[in-house]
């Protein structure tokens, strides 16, 4: 990949991680419910979400799930749900400041906030449709691809590290400062109805026809 061709690809990795969506939504709930230092876990686990869709389009599988009507729709349906849970799960959180809650031991492990992230970017075929529109623009087809596609892969994980510690590290300001349980349980509903309404986006999402 030419210089040039990764500083074009580097801006646009901002403004990808920039944009609203499932990700930015988990780091900020991440950050509301555990602190920067346990929440932003949940963005390893965003980033390695990314990298397994990148796996899978450098493989072919991406434009064989994009291709298929059924493919497309099982793992649609599979993100639709998981985020749906995600809302249901962050509605019936309990209304308990961060530092009561982490005294009470309730917090969730750090595997769980990865595994949660991943799951989040992974089954999601918004990225897997981006990624085949996207990546073939910056892509050499007379290198060899699989460098390439590593260095795609490393700098949208560098753009999203630092984006979503942002997110993460606003929401989690604003807990600091929040005492009141209808407070933190009106913010709990509120991010809980941004994941039920990403899995609504996500379910009116439809394959391009080809």
């Amino acid at each position: 990949m030419e210089f040039s061709t990764w500083l074009a690809f580097f801006a646009a990795s901002w403004a990808i991680s920039l944009s609203p969506g499932a990700g930015a939504i988990a780091a900020m709930s991440s950050g509301l419910n555990h602190g920067f230092r346990r929440g932003y876990f949940t963005t390893f686990g965003l980033i390695l979400g990314i990298l397994t869709q990148i796996v899978l389009v450098g493989a072919g599988l991406g434009a064989l799930i994009a291709a298929s009507s059924l493919g497309f729709a099982i793992v649609k349906w599979l993100g639709v749900g998981y985020l749906v849970y995600l809302g249901v799960q962050q509605w019936r959180a309990p209304a308990t400041p961060m530092l009561a809650a982490s005294s009470e031991g309730t917090q969730v492990t750090r595997r769980q906030l990865v595994l949660r992230g991943w799951g989040i970017n992974a089954v999601n075929p918004k990225g897997t449709v981006f990624l085949l529109a996207v990546v073939p623009q910056f892509l050499d087809l007379h290198r060899s691809l699989t460098p390439q596609y590593g260095v795609i892969a490393a700098t949208l994980s560098f753009t999203d590290l630092v984006v979503m510690a942002g997110y993460t590290a606003l929401a989690s300001r604003v807990l600091s400062a929040l005492r009141s349980e209808a407070h933190i349980k009106a913010l709990n509903r509120t991010f809980g109805s941004l994941f039920i309404a990403a899995g609504a986006l996500l379910a009116s999402f439809k394959k391009a026809a080809p």
